[in-house]
């Protein structure tokens, strides 16, 4: 076991709000940190009088929280919102909110195999050195948490390895995503960069449009960054680190474009 991986057993948990006590979990996290601490802009809190933050995408979606081992709090939670198995068609909110570089598009086959990363979501209380707290639970947690981020990078990443995780166990092998640029360039430290696939655009504040292929990430990872690598898959637990059998389940677009061209198309 390496540093980070002893690091991220101590301090972190991921776990699968699967139950309607979890979800319920998931959606007061989300209202606190969208709409209370306004850490999206254009989350309107009046929206949600139970003070529970959901839409429309959450009855077709996975979801998962962070919880902190030493506080034992949640900090964090996201969402992968699923195809849509019974309706081929139906758009992921990236689709509708964002604009595509030409030649880039979601075939038939791969829009079976992708999924859109959403409501990426870390508690800002979180990130607040002890002298900005009052005496509370989260006090401790922050104290605690200036420890850990010796050891452990970003609680960020913490998240990523359950939607690693979450891909291998629905056989997703695509990951789409509106994100802000600064987010998608901190997870490049890491291996875990997405591939921008349009211009940025005004939705929940600066985002641009992203893809990847699971596939190519977990070999990237493997090869430069073998560290995450073993965090992400549990050593091959979940994903093996020869993926060339899984290669044959994954169906390539023939009107995605290739990485040279996304350098090319952002000038």
């Amino acid at each position: 076991m390496n540093d980070i991986e002893a690091a991220f057993n101590e301090y972190f948990e991921i776990v699968s709000a699967d139950t309607p006590e979890l979800l319920k979990e998931v959606f007061d996290l989300r209202y606190r940190i969208l709409c209370v601490h306004n850490t999206f802009p254009d989350f309107d809190g009046s929206k949600f009088p139970d003070g529970l933050e959901h839409d429309e995408y959450d009855d077709h979606s996975v979801h998962i929280l962070l919880r902190h081992r030493p506080s034992d709090i949640f900090v964090g939670t996201t969402r992968l919102i699923m195809p849509d198995r019974q309706h081929t068609e139906r758009k992921f909110p990236t689709e509708l909110h964002t604009r595509f570089f030409p030649g880039f598009a979601l075939d038939t086959s791969s829009r079976q195999q992708t999924c859109e990363i959403s409501r990426f979501a870390i508690l800002s209380e979180f990130f607040k050195r002890k002298k900005d707290q009052a005496a509370t639970p989260s006090t401790s947690m922050a104290s605690a948490e200036k420890h850990n981020r010796r050891r452990f990078p970003h609680p960020m990443l913490a998240l990523v390895v359950g939607i690693i995780r979450l891909c291998a166990k629905h056989k997703i092998y695509y990951l789409l995503s509106s994100m802000d640029p600064a987010l998608n360039k901190l997870l490049g430290f890491y291996g875990l960069q997405l591939n921008p696939i349009g211009p940025t655009v005004d939705y929940h504040g600066i985002r641009c449009p992203y893809h990847v292929s699971v596939l190519d990430m977990l070999e990237r990872m493997y090869r430069y960054h073998r560290n995450i690598w073993e965090l992400v898959t549990d050593h091959g637990k979940f994903w093996p680190a020869d993926l060339s059998s899984l290669r044959s389940c994954q169906h390539r677009s023939a009107d995605t474009i290739k990485l040279d061209e996304y350098a090319r198309l952002l000038g």
